[in-house]
């Protein structure tokens, strides 16, 4: 099986390079703390009597997660190895550095590594005085039935989530409050995914499973996750089509209501064609009478090289739609 070509120098030492790499290129708006590489923090979020947001994962989905570490968003992120959760040390180090003294709210996918590591953070913290909750995204109607909603994972909806819940605590909501819309904004939010091609680790520049060359895979998840039917390559409409017959049924929305749309692209699929299928998302949306507020379309969360794409709607309300649309100033996203 012949070797993916990567711009990289080591596969061991690609996270750490990148997040150097980040820092040298952003110092305005991230840096390390000392003796915690892999915790990044904002430089103009973190502040007294504030909610703290920290958000986390393995790397590998960039600009998810720590592209989201910015004014009015994300004030901290913990940053694992490549599809790995981070181990809860950094987790530690992002909440202290987040902490105003308001409480400081855990972001992050429904992972089994991110939950049991990220509740290890949440217990050593709470023995130094900082409370942390945690708020775990599952928008990903393909990893699990309606009624095990719980067990869903988090994939590019994090988005919107992170969205709502980092202006909320910019906006000083309080503690409660601003796990109130963390909630409201997961129970408002689909994903549905589709995969096109294999993606590759740094370390060992091979696919990482198995898709043949001309099928594709609808629902698998951005780790490689078994999806819900894989078959023939169909055409994008066809594929749209799919997906937001899923989201529609979800969401079951009314005629009139509004949403927040993402069309995203898992790395290597090109503007051209995301733009291609929000072409036919935009007109299944009219069509039930819903009206877009917010477009976003491009590379939002990744998974390496593989090729697809994932589609997210957002039902919003008024209240959502004002932390949408708050100002954030981040190192990959602004708004």
């Amino acid at each position: 099986m012949a070797l993916t070509p990567k711009l990289i120098n080591d596969g061991n030492a690609a996270v750490d390079e990148m997040l150097a790499g980040i820092v040298a290129a952003h110092p305005g708006h991230v840096f390390r703390p000392d003796n915690s590489p892999r915790t990044v923090v904002a430089r103009h979020g973190p502040r007294q009597g504030k909610v703290g947001i920290v958000i986390g994962g393995g790397s590998g989905h960039e600009p998810t997660f720590l592209g989201y570490v910015g004014k009015g968003l994300a004030d901290a992120c913990a940053v694992g190895n490549v599809f790995a959760s981070p181990p809860p040390q950094p987790a530690i180090d992002a909440a202290v550095a987040a902490s105003g003294g308001a409480g400081v709210l855990f972001l992050y996918g429904n992972y089994a590594g991110d939950v049991m590591n990220f509740d290890m953070a949440a217990e050593m913290l709470e023995m130094d005085g900082i409370e942390a909750r945690t708020v775990i995204t599952t928008d990903d109607i393909a990893s699990a039935p309606r009624a095990d909603r719980q067990k869903r994972r988090g994939v590019a909806g994090n988005v919107f989530i992170f969205k709502a819940a980092g202006a909320a605590a910019d906006l000083m909501y309080s503690f409660d409050e601003v796990e109130r819309v963390a909630r409201h904004a997961n129970d408002r939010t689909f994903t549905m995914g589709v995969a096109l091609s294999s993606c590759s680790l740094p370390q060992t520049r091979r696919p990482s499973f198995e898709l043949p060359a001309g099928e594709m895979e609808i629902g698998m998840g951005i780790h490689g996750e078994p999806g819900v039917r894989r078959g023939p390559l169909r055409s994008a409409n066809e594929v749209a089509d799919e997906i937001m017959d899923g989201i529609l049924a979800e969401m079951n929305a009314p005629a009139g209501a509004r949403v927040a749309v993402l069309v995203n692209s898992l790395g290597a699929t090109p503007l051209m064609e995301l733009y291609i299928l929000y072409a036919r998302v935009a007109e299944r949306l009219g069509a039930a009478g819903l009206t877009v507020h917010k477009a976003l379309v491009g590379p939002y969360c990744t998974s390496l090289d593989m090729a697809g794409a994932s589609i997210t709607v957002m039902h919003i309300d008024n209240e959502l739609e004002r932390l949408i649309d708050h100002p954030c100033d981040c190192v990959m996203f602004r708004s």
